[in-house]
């Protein structure tokens, strides 16, 4: 539903105009890919004119990657628990190292608007923005990664404070790029359909994402220990 605001004219109030930009964004991605997210589309779910809505953010693109951002944070907080539960710190470390991989690769299956939006990153949503909010982005970005890999140390503690970062950003590189291939566009689809040995190129997100993970943590935990 569309809003009607008031011109703002208190901190308070461009906050609300702030936030439910973002909001309505953050609705149109349970509706329709990154892709189809429109400047002009958002304005007129918001309620406010094209040039209103870049009086708060400078571009679509600024305002996806809040959205990433956001995204990101909510995901880390929820792995916070998860990983609490699901891993168990008497386990092998090759086993617990597994559970890590399933619990994040799960939960980022559980979360396509995450998964679409990373995928979107560099290609698209970081090439329409001032250096300034480029800037901001990668700052929270670093601080994102650095949480990712403090709750794997945590349940991984073999692995050492330089590679921990570098799984958390095999991570998020990883669940992007497999995502992307796994969203085949009608065209693929009806040829898998039409052609049933061209189903082996379909990839299913989860168990993709998941070998990548095992693999990639069990080869930075055997070269530290070489």
């Amino acid at each position: 539903m569309a809003h009607t605001f008031q011109r703002a004219r208190s901190e308070e109030q461009r906050a609300q105009r702030r936030r439910a930009i973002l909001d309505t964004a953050a609705s149109m991605l349970t509706e329709m890919p990154v892709s189809q997210v429109s400047l002009n589309e958002l304005s007129r779910r918001v309620g406010l004119a094209k040039s209103n809505v870049l009086r708060y953010f400078e571009s679509r693109e600024a305002v996806l990657l809040d959205l990433l951002d956001v995204a990101w944070r909510e995901w880390t907080e929820y792995l916070e628990g998860a990983l609490a539960s699901d891993i168990d710190a008497r386990a092998p470390l090759r086993e617990r190292g597994d559970q890590v991989a399933a619990v994040l690769a799960a939960s980022l299956a559980d979360r396509p608007v995450l998964c679409d939006l990373t995928s979107s990153q560099a290609a698209v949503l970081e090439r329409n923005v001032s250096p300034d909010v480029a800037a901001e982005f990668k700052r929270t970005a670093i601080a994102n990664v650095g949480k990712l890999a403090a709750l794997v140390r945590a349940h991984v503690p073999e692995l050492s404070e330089q590679d921990a970062p570098r799984f958390a950003a095999y991570c998020v590189l990883t669940a992007g790029a497999i995502w992307t291939h796994t969203q085949p566009s009608a065209a693929m689809l009806a040829a898998y359909e039409a052609d049933p040995s061209l189903a082996a190129m379909r990839i299913d997100f989860a168990p993709s994402l998941r070998e990548v993970l095992e693999v990639g943590l069990s080869g930075l935990l055997a070269r530290a220990s070489g």
